[in-house]
């Protein structure tokens, strides 16, 4: 009963952290483009009132005209709108979501005692740390060199360093599932508190000083639209280390530390070239699409690198016997999947059950290599293969 109510807290969590994923993503992607889309305005009246780039577009049947002014308008509205839940129910769903799969269920999620052998709550500790370290230095390296001239170049090398060695770390030290998601967590994370201790604070610094007659420094929109630019890059890199876990072939890679960083390279060069676009339509200029072809090249390249070997055409090819298929699974798979144990729902304790169970088996176990959880049971290729051939092979039970 505690699995089945775990399945439940799990879907509906899951369930909320896409929706509000969706909503911040969405907001964050809507502004780069607007940010990036405006035009220096030529009507006296908007000049007059210090708006500093305008831009018409057409949706939902209506015309739209947003303004922005660059450091504050003269005067505070009556109706202000903030973003900033959009990013926290993102953050605390989606910890709320780790901890009920990964710490709750450390011992079989987080730790792969044939990477580290150490006890649940030293691994709840470490992933907990990726998250705040993580964080500090980010944060360090933005404080240091964010200001300076030619800072944002420093900071995307100091940051994409540093992601390169916590991916690697994280992959030395957990399973790898629970790897990819975890460095997929920490990026989120300082996406988050860039939200909570830079953007947020600094617009209530602006308004402070608006309603108090002083004049507006300008450093608190630089500083919040700096971070907003990382939150944007970080998105696509976040989207497929979250996703990577339903995906075998990746996190059980051999070098799977170094598949995480090229497809997370992959989705910023490709983020990356959408945000050029953007700038370049407005400027008149080429839109710069070869960053977009060196990311996906990266992720044609990896599929290429990844492909399993095409199975050897030879006598031992041919379908093996469904005696061998249920000794392997009684081996491999019963133990948590019998009459006593139903991980989810699945059973394999007997011939008539692994038959049935056959498209599961060969989905979780051969396709995705997800099964057995971080190969607990050391199922082998050659094992995996077996399982293959029996499948195609149209699976019978005798």
């Amino acid at each position: 009963m505690e699995a089945y109510v775990l399945d439940w807290v799990n879907l509906l969590l899951r369930w909320a952290h896409v929706i509000v994923a969706i909503a911040w993503i969405g907001s964050s992607f809507y502004f780069v483009f607007l940010d990036n889309s405006l035009t220096k305005p030529s009507a006296p009246d908007l000049v007059e009132k210090g708006v500093d780039g305008e831009l018409w577009a057409v949706h939902g049947g209506g015309f739209y005209h947003p303004q922005k002014y660059m450091v504050a308008p003269k005067s505070l509205p009556p109706n202000l709108h903030w973003f900033y839940w959009e990013s926290y129910s993102t953050w605390l769903t989606g910890f709320a979501l780790f901890t009920v799969l990964y710490l709750y269920q450390a011992g079989t999620f987080l730790i792969d005692r044939n990477l580290y052998a150490w006890s649940p709550a030293g691994a709840i500790a470490a992933a907990l740390g990726f998250l705040v370290v993580f964080w500090a230095v980010y944060d360090a390296i933005c404080r240091v060199f964010g200001q300076r001239e030619g800072g944002d170049r420093i900071v995307g090398i100091g940051v994409t360093i540093t992601v390169i060695l916590a991916s690697w770390l994280a992959c030395q030290l957990f399973a790898g599932r629970a790897a990819f998601l975890l460095v997929g967590a920490m990026l989120a994370t300082a996406m988050s508190a860039n939200v909570f201790f830079w953007i947020i604070p600094g617009q209530r610094t602006v308004m402070a000083q608006m309603k108090a007659g002083q004049p507006v420094d300008p450093v608190h929109g630089q500083r919040a639209k700096q971070r907003s630019v990382h939150n944007t890059y970080f998105t696509l890199p976040v989207l497929i280390a979250m996703l990577s876990n339903h995906y075998g072939f990746l996190y059980g890679a051999q070098h799977n530390w170094l598949v995480l960083v090229l497809v997370m390279l992959a989705g910023a060069l490709i983020r990356h070239s959408f945000v050029a676009r953007h700038k370049a339509l407005v400027a008149g200029k080429r839109v710069p699409w070869e960053y977009a072809v060196v990311g996906t090249a990266l992720i044609v390249a990896l599929a290429l690198w990844l492909a399993p070997a095409p199975a050897a055409k030879s006598a031992s090819a041919a379908p093996p016997s469904f005696a061998q298929v249920r000794a392997l699974v009684e081996q491999r798979c019963a133990m948590c999947h019998n009459e006593q144990v139903i991980s989810k729902g699945v059973q394999l304790h007997t011939p008539e059950l692994i038959a049935k169970n056959a498209q599961a088996l060969y989905q979780q176990a051969v396709v995705l290599k997800a099964m057995p959880l971080n190969n607990a049971t050391q199922i082998t290729d050659e094992e995996r293969s077996l399982l293959g051939r029996w499948y195609e092979a149209g699976a019978a039970s005798r």
